[in-house]
């Protein structure tokens, strides 16, 4: 299955005010692996960033003056995110701009039409009620190292939530056989670190038992049998 972790940064918190996205960091996945595909671009919104918006994600007017327009990005991003199912936090607005931008221009379906949509927040509040649940909270409930992370920053927030997608969907995330601990006791804020695997990493080598290993297991199996009565090994289930 193909996922693609989205993230945008917008002018404003609401498009139906004429707010616009700044920024779209998209991240692939398929088979729960990074492919190290993405798609990152700024958009000239052709408007002021509001200042409560530029101290979350400290991109400034001067810096979008000479970015392209959302026109000039649109096939690509949608070519990029067609068919998938996105992972976002906090769906709805991040959908929200992203329907309102290309309503537009014209010519495209809503993202719906196109693409599924998991809210990795509505999910998190169902995993966590009662919690914080925002991204920040989550890296630290899981484990994972965000202190990189000064700014908001929309491919950086999804390689991150990707990080956290994947702890909160594989179920268990670490071996730790201390005593005594909070991972031991339950206690899901220290569940373990994350440690990401190549996605170019060579295949591991399978080695196959020889003729000889072959002939002493089942003369263990023999052996058990004689003793038990019938080993669990040979039931044919």
């Amino acid at each position: 299955m193909r996922q693609v972790i989205l993230d945008t940064e917008t002018t404003g918190i609401d498009p139906k005010q004429g707010h616009r996205i700044i920024e779209i960091g998209c991240v692939e996945m398929v088979g729960r692996k990074f492919t190290k595909r993405h798609f990152h671009v700024y958009v000239n919104p052709d408007r002021e960033v509001e200042e409560e918006a530029f101290r979350v994600h400290g991109i400034s007017n001067e810096y979008l003056a000479d970015k392209p327009r959302f026109h000039e990005i649109a096939k690509d991003f949608f070519d990029f995110i067609k068919g998938a199912e996105l992972i976002i936090h906090n769906a709805p607005f991040d959908i929200g701009f992203i329907d309102h931008e290309f309503a537009r221009i014209g010519g495209y379906p809503k993202i719906a039409d196109v693409c599924k949509v998991f809210d990795s927040l509505v999910f998190a509040r169902k995993k966590h009620p009662g919690q914080k649940n925002n991204l920040d909270a989550l890296c630290k409930r899981y484990g994972i190292d965000n202190s990189h992370r000064e700014l908001h920053g929309a491919l950086l927030d999804s390689e991150i939530l990707g990080d956290v997608y994947l702890l909160m969907t594989g179920g268990q995330t670490s071996l730790g056989l201390s005593s005594g601990s909070d991972q031991d006791s339950g206690n899901d804020d220290n569940p373990g670190e994350i440690h990401r695997l190549s996605a170019d990493r060579p295949m591991l080598k399978v080695v196959r038992a020889s003729d000889e290993e072959l002939k002493m297991h089942e003369e263990r199996l023999d052996l058990i049998d004689k003793k038990s009565g019938q080993s669990l090994w040979r039931i044919k289930h």
